[in-house]
């Protein structure tokens, strides 16, 4: 019995210690390249440098996803409180014409790109995608300060776009 006791404890602790959330993109993830809605091909880098400055919320979507579609509206009301903040979708989206109509379809405003390299690639390895949607917050120099929200209600997305 002690033996047993001993076992489920020192399982209970391996799984209850969690990863620090990074709060810098790997280089890699960085290098990762997307598709923006004129089919330019777009390192991530420069996506995040196209909004230096400001915060920037991003959104990892894709149309066919219905807790993404469930989202869109608490998305698109923290955009009307935080106009200030620049917002960034990240389709995984099967293809670009889905990806495309979706926006259109759902009228999501903001900085479109299509996730070419999808789940597996260097930016989904850094986030260790396994759930969309999935929320970032960035902040005005370029550091994570919401890394792995999953819901779009989430308080921690809304009171890291306060200004400070």
């Amino acid at each position: 019995m002690k033996k047993i006791v001993i076992v489920v404890f020192i399982g209970l602790t391996l799984l209850s210690c969690s990863k620090e959330a990074p709060d810098h993109f790997s280089r890699k993830a960085l290098e990762d390249v997307f598709i923006s809605l004129e089919g330019n091909e777009v390192p991530f880098n420069k996506i995040l440098e196209k909004h230096k400055g400001k915060k920037i919320l991003i959104d990892i979507w894709a149309s066919w996803c219905p807790d993404c579609l469930k989202s869109i509206p608490e998305v698109q009301s923290i955009q009307e409180v935080y106009k200030e903040a620049a917002y960034v979708f990240l389709s995984l989206d099967r293809n670009k014409r889905d990806w495309k109509n979706g926006i259109k379809r759902l009228n999501i405003e903001g900085d479109h790109y299509f996730m070419q390299s999808d789940w597996e690639g260097e930016f989904g390895k850094f986030l260790g995608l396994n759930w969309i949607p999935r929320f970032l917050v960035i902040d005005e120099n370029g550091k994570i300060i919401v890394f792995d929200a999953t819901k779009a209600t989430d308080n921690l997305i809304r009171q890291s776009l306060e200004i400070m």
